[in-house]
């Protein structure tokens, strides 16, 4: 099959309506039939305001940078950019085209 792989950074003290980002996020995945989701969190990482966050508190400030994987077809992907604009939740993301499929 064809579709894309989307990741979301966040990181992991971020939350939306009292709910982890990331949480969430695998929530919606779930309940839209979305096949999988992995978390993976960082050890360290800046984001959009330079400002670095780490595991480890001598790096920066101690809040793990977190990336939420999916594999999604066309539709599941417009459905969740679709929750995404309603929720009005801000998340840099990354859509990157991908074959998928399972070897047996």
């Amino acid at each position: 099959m064809n579709g894309y792989q989307l990741e979301f950074f966040t990181l992991q003290d971020s939350f939306h309506n009292g709910e982890k980002i990331s949480d969430w996020l695998l929530d919606v995945a779930r309940s839209h039939n979305i096949r999988g989701a992995t978390v993976f969190k960082g050890t360290c990482g800046f984001g959009h305001d330079h400002h670095n966050y780490s595991s480890i508190p001598l790096y920066g400030n101690v809040d793990h940078p977190e990336q939420i994987t999916l594999i999604v077809n066309d539709d599941e992907c417009e459905r969740l950019f679709d929750i995404l604009r309603k929720e009005n939740l801000h998340l840099f993301y990354v859509k990157m085209p991908v074959e998928f499929g399972q070897v047996s």
